[in-house]
């Protein structure tokens, strides 16, 4: 497999779990130096200046390109570039250059398209990827559909479609628009596992069938229940800061997780540290966070926990669940494993459990 836009490890970690061979392009120093003491295969460098010929091996694409610029939290000049972008997709579909588009918007929005070009190239190069995925900030959907028409177009199957990650396992509430495309089988996203998380409604109640969301308290080894106050406002209003529980999911990990308020009882305030937010994340607790703007790495990556569930869909196999719980859990310094975490989902009905060695 190989990343772009590989960050410090979110899908990288995924693949490891899963017993796929991964190549990661990341061209920020800092979230390198994460990918090298984490021992993850690492090309330093602009995701631009490379081609899929220099990856001849890899099967499958993955890709979460910067999301600044779409975020909420961000400037907003990619959601009001939305319909250009667009645009310039289905442009590409037809072979058109799509550089004089890409000339109106910043490099970061452009840069939503690049795994499309690299789709289109190991296309027309004879070497189509057997799957591809690609994650974003919700605000990306449009720009995932008007990819997974241009895709349907040249043989493969695609879906795409908003995820919750706290419906697959992840103790934090988060939203991420996925892209989901096969070549030689019939594409659809994971089932979730997980039971939605909603204020108030409490975490039995709800699809029987799927298990309870996880807690920030099931997750992280402090000894006393806490409150979260969140960096930011809610109802439009900065002064009402949100709150929630240790016995809730975390709000979404950003950039800024360091800022909100950790409210211990006898109103002791502390605050995240660099391997609760990872964790917060489905990050081994050990994991070698390096370099600089940590927090930012942390809140940028995708969780490693629904990156498996999605890799899993592109590559037609089945989650086992107690032993993806025994990886999110282990030590990273452990990670090696001798056989893959899932099992192929012809086989899953025969296959009683697929143990992380």
């Amino acid at each position: 497999m190989v990343d772009l836009f590989a960050g410090p490890g979110g899908l990288d970690v995924a693949a490891q779990w899963l017993g796929v061979a991964a190549d990661g392009i990341e061209w920020d120093a800092d979230a390198c130096a994460t990918r090298y003491e984490a021992h993850l295969a690492t090309h330093e460098g602009d995701v631009q200046k490379f081609r899929p010929r220099n990856f001849p091996d890899a099967k499958v694409l993955t890709g979460g390109p910067p999301c600044q610029t779409y975020t909420v939290a961000g400037s907003g000049h990619g959601r009001r570039a939305l319909n250009e972008v667009v645009t310039a997709a289905e442009g590409m579909a037809f072979g058109e250059d799509p550089a004089e588009v890409f000339t109106t918007l910043d490099e970061r929005t452009r840069l939503v398209l690049e795994p499309l070009r690299w789709v289109l190239e190991a296309h027309q190069d004879g070497k189509p990827y057997e799957a591809v995925v690609l994650e974003q900030v919700p605000a990306v959907l449009p720009v995932w559909r008007a990819v997974r028409d241009v895709l349907r177009r040249i043989g493969y199957s695609c879906e795409c479609e908003i995820l919750r990650t706290e419906q697959f396992g992840v103790p934090q509430t988060r939203r991420r628009a996925i892209l989901i495309a096969r070549r030689d089988a019939v594409a659809s996203m994971p089932t979730p596992t997980h039971r939605q998380y909603r204020r108030g409604v409490p975490r039995d109640e709800g699809d029987q069938s799927l298990l309870p969301w996880r807690t920030m308290g099931d997750t992280l080894a402090r000894p006393t229940s806490f409150t979260v106050i969140s960096n930011y406002g809610t109802g439009g209003n900065p002064k009402l800061r949100g709150r929630r529980g240790s016995d809730e999911p975390a709000f979404t990990v950003t950039g800024k997780i360091r800022r909100n308020r950790v409210q211990m009882q006898g109103g002791i305030i502390e605050r995240f540290d660099y391997a609760e937010a990872g964790m917060l994340q489905t990050f081994p607790n050990d994991y070698p966070w390096s370099g600089r703007d940590i927090a930012q790495q942390i809140g940028n990556a995708i969780p490693p926990r629904l990156a498996v569930h999605v890799l899993a869909s592109a590559l037609g196999r089945k989650i086992d669940e107690d032993s993806l719980d025994d990886a999110v859990t282990r030590s990273w310094t452990d990670a090696k494993v001798e056989s893959p975490l899932v099992r192929s989902t012809a086989a899953a009905a025969d296959a009683s459990s697929v143990d992380v060695k």
